[in-house]
């Protein structure tokens, strides 16, 4: 079967045709202005990769397109195959069909950690020698591929529940199609601006999938998050509570940043279990608690589970440490939200205590441009000694009273005296951090984006200037 993907370079879509590939499919696909790590994956695959949307792309006609959440009518693509009667589907849909219909469907939701959480638990399984599939939306350094349908006998498919739209023709968010029999919900907050008009319609969405769930089967649910207590309270299945507070199942009850990733210690169903991990962040200790958890109820014994939990080196651009020297540390993050951003800053702030922190900001995604945030955004960049911001990304698709005031921005984290910077573009961004590099800096660039290519322009600037290779 020749399956081609139109929009096959997003975070989600690049995997997926990796996986129809891995299941034997001829697949095709179309992109454009693609970059790291998706472009580097689809390099290496066996997808036969267009560079632009054409028509000619779909001239050998495929058995069936999937269609990316991305793409909107007016593609040329997608007009050719509504016009000729291709069959297609959306990536959420084509994901069950192939992939999880037969398995048991672990399902990884919430605001923030979805990414990381997920990759945690996949890694335990295959620590454990469970072979899951599995679907990441990000490159996890402990697997080659960020998708893989598993082996014939594997029991569980393992996947990030995304509560993004499922595509054009279905508005609904996508975990609703992963019919979760495992469903975890780290924590709920306003995001995605462009799609929910308030907190309580991102609450109806996950009530809904909250009601998907079999009565045998199981979420864990973050009790220390009011939200997420409000969207579990009438489900038909059993709900397991995890947190710091003392009505929680499943407790984080001591935790230590240090140099090295965390320390932390639990009381898992009464049980004290210790874990030192590679990762940093508290919001880490809680995301490898929930994936404890999922492996302790499907019956992967603790000591094999702690062995994954503290070998695990994370995800790329998850705090990803990409300079280090004695005078500078940089890192890549993907943070594009206030409170990921604050998470974030706190750590570094924990881990790298004598060192001024400076935050680079790309204000990218849909929720981050708009105004919503003004107030939480100033909130946590006040955690930063300097804050530099990117150029609003396509201003001019947004209304002149739902946009971020990025003057306002600066004036009020000036008056909380940070040092903050209007960078305007990624090109000046690299001359300001330039100038205003000290010894013992700690830097942090901070987007869901390419950021115009900023993180290997840094790499490569210091390093120069270092004398490193």
């Amino acid at each position: 079967m020749h399956v081609h993907f139109i929009a096959v370079a997003g975070t989600a879509m690049a995997p997926v045709a990796l996986m129809a590939s891995q299941k034997g499919y001829i697949v095709s696909g179309s992109d454009n202005g693609i970059y790291p790590p998706m472009s580097t994956l689809i390099a290496d695959s066996n997808i036969l990769f267009y560079d632009t949307f054409n028509i000619e792309n779909l001239q050998k006609k495929p058995d069936l397109v999937v269609v990316g959440n991305a793409v909107s009518r007016g593609n040329i693509e997608l007009e050719y195959v509504l016009n000729n009667k291709i069959p297609y589907i959306s990536q959420a849909e084509f994901v069950y069909r192939e992939f999880i219909h037969n398995k048991n469907s672990i399902v990884i939701t919430g605001t923030h950690g979805k990414t990381t959480t997920t990759s945690l638990t996949a890694w335990v399984f295959e620590n454990a020698g469970k072979h899951p599939g599995y679907l990441i939306g990000g490159s996890c350094f402990e697997f080659s591929v960020p998708g893989r349908i598993g082996k014939p006998e594997t029991t569980e498919f393992i996947i990030e529940g995304d509560e993004y739209d499922t595509v054009y023709y279905d508005k609904r968010s996508k975990f609703f199609h992963y019919r979760p029999d495992i469903l975890v919900i780290n924590n709920l907050e306003y995001d995605h601006a462009d799609i929910f008009s308030s907190l309580d319609e991102i609450k109806t969405s996950f009530k809904r999938l909250v009601n998907m769930v079999p009565a045998n089967g199981i979420i864990f649910a973050n009790g220390d998050d009011d939200n997420v207590l409000e969207i579990t309270e009438k489900a038909f299945c059993k709900i397991v509570k995890f947190g710091e507070a003392g009505h929680n199942e499943l407790r984080l009850e001591n935790f230590e940043e240090r140099a090295e990733g965390f320390h932390a210690e639990y009381l898992v169903f009464n049980k004290r279990i210790s874990l030192q991990s590679k990762l940093g962040g508290k919001h880490n200790a809680l995301n490898s608690l929930v994936a404890m958890a999922v492996a302790l109820h499907r019956n992967i014994p603790e000591p094999q589970i702690l062995e994954a939990l503290s070998s695990f080196r994370g995800v790329k651009r998850r705090l990803e440490m990409i300079y280090n020297s004695p005078e500078l540390v940089v890192y890549d993050d993907f943070a594009h939200h206030p409170t990921a951003i604050a998470g974030i800053l706190k750590t570094l702030r924990e881990r790298h205590s004598q060192n001024r922190l400076i935050a680079v900001i790309d204000l990218r995604s849909n929720t981050m441009v708009r105004n919503v945030f003004q107030e939480q955004l100033a909130s946590a960049l006040q955690l930063a000694d300097v804050v530099i911001l990117n150029e609003i990304y396509r201003k001019e698709k947004y209304k002149e009273n739902e946009i971020l005031n990025i003057d306002k921005l600066v004036k009020t984290l000036q008056s909380k005296g940070v040092n903050a910077i209007e960078g305007k573009n990624p090109d000046q961004i690299l001359i300001e951090l330039k100038n205003l590099q000290q010894v013992n800096d700690t830097i942090v660039l901070c987007s869901n984006g390419s950021f115009g290519g900023l993180s290997a322009k840094v790499l490569q600037q210091f390093s120069a200037e270092s004398g490193m290779p």
